[in-house]
């Protein structure tokens, strides 16, 4: 029941950009696949799908790093999985070229999830809503598409009462732009 829960909110966030057109508010769309990684405490195990739509980027007249600092995307998604802790989460993403074909990516926000809080099998998190960092290393392979490898981090930076023992995912991902 829990994978069923989280694929109605993945599959909206999946669907959404179709009915986008370009030059509108979405930016791009992302679907991927990762693995946990365990910290000593994790119970969670397996594969965990991922939905991302990213929106079009701040604007400003700067260039260079100026501009890169300036204009990040929110970005919204989901991620689930039958074995894991499911997350909706959102926050800003910057996206720095490397050359004409490599780009990172960092982003920093908040996630909220339905996994344990101080008690149970999982990763105990200490509290319903949590900080979540992300990074990527894609690769453009056409104006289009491109591939990443990604990362991501949820914990609540001990600023809850309680157990902090985070979520971290290391994985793949493709996206669109449109």
């Amino acid at each position: 029941m829990k994978l069923l829960n989280a694929s109605l909110v993945i599959a909206p966030l999946a669907l959404a950009p179709a009915f986008a057109l370009p030059g509108d508010l979405v930016d791009e769309i992302r679907v991927g696949g990762s693995g946990i990684i365990d910290s000593k405490s994790s119970k969670d195990k397996g594969f965990v799908g991922s939905a991302e739509i990213y929106l079009s980027p701040f604007e400003s007249s700067q260039t260079g790093v100026a501009k890169v600092l300036l204009e990040p995307r929110v970005h919204i998604g989901a991620s689930a999985g039958a074995s894991g802790t499911d997350q909706i989460y959102t926050g800003l993403n910057w996206h720095l070229p490397l050359g004409e074909t490599f780009f990172a990516e960092a982003g920093i926000g908040g996630t909220v999830h339905n996994g344990n809080l101080d008690t149970g099998n999982g990763p105990r998190l200490g509290c319903r809503f949590l900080f979540r960092e992300h990074v990527a290393l894609g690769v453009k392979v056409t104006e289009t598409v491109s591939v990443m490898a990604t990362a991501d981090h949820s914990s609540n930076a001990n600023l809850c009462d309680g157990p902090n023992d985070g979520i971290t995912h290391a994985g793949l991902a493709i996206g669109v732009k449109f």
